[in-house]
């Protein structure tokens, strides 16, 4: 009996078939939360209305929200989109910076240089021309607020017509197209992202050998003909860290082109390329619920109570009249200027009234209700409070600080752990395999050159204003005691040595512009030298003037006394 002689297409055939299923399982599982985003861009973002369902039979460029007789919530949207990008990744500051694990490393320069210099290298390719991160950011951000989900794509930057151009390059997958898994510890491990390409776009990335004689016939008649394509990208269950091919990375990486069931591209990636950010999730839950999720009623509400308050708008400016019916004024004319004959009593009492509309004053303070727990929703009403304050001084500023850092630290703090780690690890990563950061010092080698992401966005700097704003207070009240006193005792107690340095990394000064503790000695010790220096230029004339006193009369100073 002849063995079964297993081929590389057999076991293409079994991969496929595998990931095939686990997509579907995973497609299934998601299918409820497709039915609520739907609801939610019907109301909050309608551009975004039927591109959850598996078919996503979007038409580009038709119109859409019909239903939404008020703005509110999406103007709030893109408020909250805007708060998150000032406050997390602003563009016109560094709001992360790369630091030593090994507390030794702190203290010395050299290693110190090449952590800001690798900082600015990736801050440089983040933001160059071609990265798109602005762009794609702003999209993820939004659809945080309105779903509660986001996610960023991050690939080293690939341009056929520019094959010596590196860098990065960022993508913001929308929603309807990812689906996600998570490992025993709660973090997303595994995605599957299905979406479309042409034709013409899959013969550009893999070749015509990748398609079956059917679509390769499609592909003469109509090459922007599209079909689906699924990536899947899951821990690999093969990693060896010692290995540098495939098996020596830490998630595998598949393409499948879905109608054919065939295999496009098989890789892999040694940190997880896709980037998910939840708002908040509830137990048992995969997918994560945005503000507009949470207030999704009060948004249903405010939008019915606007078609009502419309209704009577409408009958308040061009009102329904109400007549005696007796023929006289059957051709009653609206018309500016007209002249309607039999419209009052001899008296002059009128004989037409118009139809009484309710209480629009009701319908709006009701609406005003529904606004302001939209606002709050998204943090609109607290940016207002934080932001629109008169002048204040120093302590007040840092006080103010230490306060949104406090209301905002729970909401924004889980976005910087779950989705800019991982894509500053998969940043750093790609730079290093392209040659863009500079090699290390010996020190750093030494030391395996491991790193850990400090972030320095204002709401970071806002939540250790506690600290600076602690140190503060507690100097003035110092320094209060010793006015009152007139003993500087008071003052001892504070090492300004170590206070200045931390106030200075509290407030994001770059490492290069503060002086190493060697220079600062140096600084001292010249200044005390010039200082003792001057204290003897200042005190020759009172010697030479003592010295003259104490003389013998008739002697000098520089004399002896006589033979």
């Amino acid at each position: 009996m002849e063995a079964a002689v297993t081929t590389a297409k057999d076991v293409n055939e079994e991969l496929v078939g595998q990931l095939i299923r686990e997509f579907s399982q995973a497609e299934g599982k998601r299918g409820i939360w497709n039915t609520h985003w739907e609801d939610v861009a019907e109301r909050v973002l309608p551009h975004y209305m039927n591109s959850f369902y598996p078919a996503q039979n979007m038409v580009p460029g038709v119109k859409r929200g019909f239903e939404m007789f008020d703005v509110t919530a999406n103007s709030a949207l893109w408020k909250f989109t805007a708060a998150m990008e000032s406050m997390l990744t602003p563009a016109n500051g560094k709001w992360q910076r790369l630091r030593p694990t090994d507390p030794i490393l702190k203290r010395n320069m050299e290693a110190m240089t090449w952590y800001d210099l690798a900082t600015d290298v990736l801050f440089h390719y983040r933001y160059s021309p071609h990265s798109g991160f602005q762009a794609n950011m702003h999209d993820m951000y939004a659809s945080i607020g309105a779903f509660g989900t986001g996610c960023i794509f991050t690939d080293a930057f690939n341009d056929p017509t520019r094959p010596s151009a590196k860098g990065l390059r960022y993508r913001q997958i929308h929603l309807g197209e990812i689906y996600l898994g998570l490992n025993h510890q709660g973090q997303v491990d595994k995605v599957f992202r299905k979406f479309k390409m042409t034709l013409r776009q899959l013969v550009q990335r893999w070749g015509k050998e990748k398609l079956s004689d059917g679509l390769l016939s499609k592909l003469k008649l109509n090459p922007d003909e599209e079909a689906w394509v699924v990536h899947s990208v899951r821990p690999n269950a093969d990693f060896d860290p010692r290995r540098l091919d495939v098996k020596g990375k830490r998630f595998a990486s598949h393409y499948i082109l879905l109608e054919d069931k065939r295999l496009l591209e098989e890789g892999g990636y040694r940190c997880m390329p896709y980037s998910v950010a939840r708002y908040l999730t509830a137990p048992g839950e995969v997918y994560g619920r945005g503000p507009a999720m949470n207030v999704l009623p009060s948004i249903k509400v405010l939008n019915e109570e606007k078609k009502t308050v419309l209704k009577q708008g409408h009958r308040a400016v061009d009102p329904v009249l109400l007549a005696h019916d007796d023929g006289v004024l059957d051709g009653f004319s609206m018309k500016p200027g007209a002249l309607n004959s039999g419209a009052v009593s001899a008296d002059g009492r009128p004989l037409v009234h118009a139809l009484p509309t309710g209480n629009m004053e009701i319908g709006k303070e009701l609406m005003d209700d529904e606004r302001h727990i939209i606002n709050d929703a998204f943090l609109v009403t607290l940016f207002q409070i934080l932001v629109e304050t008169p002048q204040m001084t120093a302590t007040e500023v840092l006080e103010r600080a230490r306060e949104k850092g406090a209301l905002l630290s729970p909401t924004m703090g889980r976005f910087q752990s779950e989705a800019l780690g991982p894509m500053i690890e998969r940043e750093f990563d790609l730079l290093v395999y392209q040659g863009l950061i500079p090699p290390p010092p010996p020190i750093v080698q030494q030391a395996r050159g491991e790193y850990r992401v400090e972030y320095d966005a204002p709401l970071n700097r806002a939540m250790r204003a506690e600290e600076a704003s602690g140190i503060m207070r507690t100097m003035q009240w110092a320094a209060e005691i010793t006015a009152q006193t007139q003993d500087p005792s008071a003052l001892d107690w504070f090492d300004v040595d170590s206070i200045i340095p931390d106030l200075a990394d509290i407030n994001g000064a770059p490492f290069k512009y503060i002086r190493g503790s060697d220079q600062v000695a140096e600084i001292r010790q010249s200044r005390q030298i010039d200082k003792t220096a001057a204290q003897v230029t200042q005190a020759l004339p009172g010697m030479a003037a003592m010295a003259k006193a104490a003389a013998p009369q008739g002697t000098s100073p520089t004399q002896g006394q006589p033979g």
